[in-house]
């Protein structure tokens, strides 16, 4: 087990405001916190990443040269940046502005003004990410255990993974989507199966029902993960058979607690 230190950690953030700068910079001290660089711009921003590989990026909605889509798109674009955990501050609260940075797997999204408690979880959730944490489960070993994670976003799929291996998970396939996902299945078998919900050609619901439809995938237990705001789409996934759900961006230490559930 390794476990980090909020003093440990070294933020990232991108800021065009000076002002907002400062009351991020001193939320994030209050936390515990020392190792801070700020920056106003994206240019800036990936600057500072080539040089110094940060823990975590803090990230406003918009800037002078783009915005955080734009930011997002060329972390996609360089290996080895894109599972660095990514936070989304914004005054921004529509559903659709807010659900591709939901799909792309950010570690949060905060609303401006920010509560110290959201600024909390957050690191939190970046130090659960960042930790490893083995799985103590009865009737699997972690080692053992075949996960196979469906989504279409790389950029989601990398920070399932990095949740998944640290808890001692190794034997991971991936699937851009459900078509994908059945593909695979034809071939192999699966102690576990994370799915996104909203995917293009088959969608988490769609791959859910053919799994339970299979009399020899139908004991496989299915976590999805969606953002999903729709409370007629989320009762259709729960009677698809769907095991667990969780909301993104989803916490870690969730994670954890409900494959200890699904799995014993």
């Amino acid at each position: 087990m390794r476990t980090l230190s909020a003093s440990q950690l070294n933020v990232l953030l991108a800021e065009p405001s000076a002002v907002q700068r400062k009351i991020i910079t001193q939320q994030l001290t209050d936390e515990g916190v020392t190792s801070i660089d700020g920056v106003r711009s994206i240019k800036d921003a990936l600057a500072s990443i080539s040089s110094i590989r940060p823990d975590l990026i803090i990230s406003a909605l918009h800037f002078s040269d783009g915005n955080a889509d734009d930011f997002l798109e060329a972390l996609r674009a360089d290996p080895s940046w894109i599972d660095i955990p990514f936070m989304l501050i914004s005054s921004e609260t529509r559903h659709e502005q807010l659900d591709t940075f939901k799909q792309s797997g950010v570690i949060a999204i905060l609303p401006k003004p920010f509560t110290r408690e959201g600024i909390r979880s957050a690191i939190n959730a970046t130090l659960d990410l960042l930790s490893t944490s083995e799985l103590d489960l009865q009737c699997y070993d972690p080692d053992t255990l075949k996960v196979l994670v469906v989504d279409d976003s790389k950029m989601a799929r990398k920070m399932i993974t990095r949740v998944l291996k640290n808890l001692g998970i190794e034997n991971i396939t991936h699937a851009e989507d459900g078509a994908a996902a059945i593909e695979i299945l034809h071939d192999e078998t699966f102690d576990l199966i994370v799915t996104d919900y909203n995917m293009p050609e088959i969608n988490g619901l769609q791959l859910a029902e053919y799994i339970r439809d299979n009399a020899l995938l139908t004991h496989i237990p299915v976590l999805m993960v969606t953002s999903e705001a729709s409370h007629t789409h989320l009762s259709n996934v729960a009677q698809s058979g769907v095991n667990a759900m969780l909301d993104k961006p989803f916490e870690p230490e969730l994670v954890k607690k409900l494959l200890n559930r699904l799995l014993e």
